[in-house]
């Protein structure tokens, strides 16, 4: 006996491609001299593993290896299992050359200062800390600062030494 012909909307286990829902996501990875990101629709439901294998971005740059990298959504780490919504971006992490901390540490052995954002001051750019006496300059003699009582205070009485009955 033959199959009877049917429409894949008469018959639920007949799955056609663009009936399923599908979202758009992005993979990012970044290496000193190149930024890749790649756009990938995977199923609703998907992982992040799911858009990363999609993506294609491991046959671009074999030296991924997911056992070793560590992953994330929008600069949070997370799961290769972890389900995706329309528009995340999957970040695929390089290890770190250098441990930040042990970084900062020599840094401030050396006595080296930073700038705002990263990277060593030079000499030229060093701006002097203000001191006591330039803030005060801006201050008039006769207006009290925020904080500051307008009472007047008696200056501290220095005190006489106790004469014992020896002297």
């Amino acid at each position: 006996m033959a199959a009877p012909d049917t429409t894949p909307a008469e018959n639920p286990t007949m799955n056609d491609e663009n009936d399923i829902e599908k979202i758009d996501v992005e993979v990012a990875y970044a290496l000193p001299h190149e930024q890749v990101i790649l756009e990938s629709s995977i199923n609703v439901g998907g992982t992040v593993g799911d858009a990363i294998k999609h993506s294609g971005i491991l046959v671009s740059y074999p030296e991924i290896d997911l056992s070793v990298n560590k992953v994330g959504v929008f600069g949070k780490l997370t799961k290769m299992s972890a389900v995706l919504r329309e528009g995340d971006r999957v970040e695929i992490y390089r290890a770190l050359i250098a441990d930040p901390k042990e970084v900062r540490r020599q840094r401030a052995a050396e006595g080296k200062r930073m700038k705002k954002g990263g990277g060593d001051l030079k000499a030229d750019e060093a701006k002097p800390a203000k001191t006591a006496a330039a803030v005060d300059e801006t201050k008039k003699p006769d207006q009290p600062t925020a904080g500051e009582s307008t009472e007047t205070t008696a200056p501290p009485v220095a005190s006489t030494p106790k004469q014992s009955a020896d002297d």
